[in-house]
């Protein structure tokens, strides 16, 4: 029979510590696939800055003796039909893609994310007025009032980049932000804290910006990161349709169309690796904007 020993109690009734880790080791530890997401996105954004540096070779350099080269050592990805090097293009392509898709998230979700929170904090009549303007937003798709207002406005380019086609895909997001965090603040108006601060005096703007907008930065940075993927499908959408970016700027979408269509059969390759790159950049950002809201979110942790 054994005896338990004072030590044996001791070990029983200490409770175990959870050694403290960092925001960072916690994410990792709790959404491995966020991490990897994370992991995507970083390689992209590195690829896209320093493009100059890491492409092999010049987008727009047009080698005939290679047209139509299939992937080798030379070239990685291939080369198109014009003999550009699509590995170079997809890197400068990167760049194009996280500009137009985080620009457009950006606008579009601080821009959903005031109106959201001023419509909850109002309401009445000024509610109903925002709402019913964000009703008829969201009676269109993504994409379609997207092309809608590519389409109306002249095109604008500034630094390299169409103004306006980022334009056109920040309007169709704000509806959709702006009925998320409206609902976040819904629960954050009737707080305490609220109430004391309209019966301290203080301004409809102080109090929406200093007491409600801190408490629905959760769900705006969700969404941010979850419509950066929308945003780069529908400027590939917009490209493959010739209403977004024009030639020869390197472009996911870009570089499905034209002459990729026409020579799908003879070199795959064109369409493979632009595809492989539109769906990696969805997939990644799509993923990580799921695994930090059950980072962020308390219910979803264990």
């Amino acid at each position: 029979m054994s005896v338990i020993t004072p030590d044996d109690i001791a070990a029983v009734a200490t409770p175990v510590v959870r050694k403290p880790r960092g925001a960072i080791a916690e994410f990792i530890y709790q959404q491995p696939l966020g991490a990897v997401s994370f992991v995507i996105i970083v390689a992209m954004m590195f690829a896209g800055i320093f493009c100059e540096w890491v492409a092999p070779y010049d987008p727009l350099a047009i080698d005939f003796a290679s047209i139509l080269a299939p992937p080798s050592l030379e070239h990685w990805c291939g080369t198109d039909a014009f003999g550009r090097d699509i590995c170079s293009r997809l890197i400068y392509g990167a760049r194009t893609a996280l500009v137009i898709g985080f620009f457009s998230s950006f606008i579009g979700s601080t821009l959903g994310a005031m109106l959201g929170v001023a419509s909850a904090y109002f309401g009445g009549r000024i509610d109903n007025v925002i709402q019913r303007f964000m009703d008829i937003l969201l009676a269109f798709p993504l994409i379609v009032l997207a092309l809608v207002v590519v389409a109306a406005l002249k095109r604008f380019v500034l630094g390299g980049v169409d103004v306006n086609l980022i334009f056109a895909i920040a309007i169709p997001i704000i509806p959709r932000v702006a009925r998320v965090v409206r609902a976040a603040a819904l629960s954050v108006r009737v707080m305490p804290y609220v109430d004391a601060a309209r019966a301290a005096g203080y301004s409809n703007s102080r109090i929406i910006f200093r007491h409600m907008s801190p408490n629905v930065v959760a769900p705006y940075l969700i969404m941010l990161t979850a419509f950066i993927a929308q945003a780069i499908l529908a400027e590939a959408s917009l490209s493959f349709l010739g209403l977004g970016v024009a030639e020869p700027t390197a472009a996911w979408g870009l570089m499905l169309s034209g002459n990729a269509a026409d020579f799908y059969r003879e070199a795959p390759w064109m369409i493979l690796f632009p595809g492989a790159a539109i769906s990696l950049a969805v997939f990644a950002f799509n993923l990580f904007g799921d695994s930090l809201r059950d980072f962020l979110d308390p219910r979803f942790k264990s």
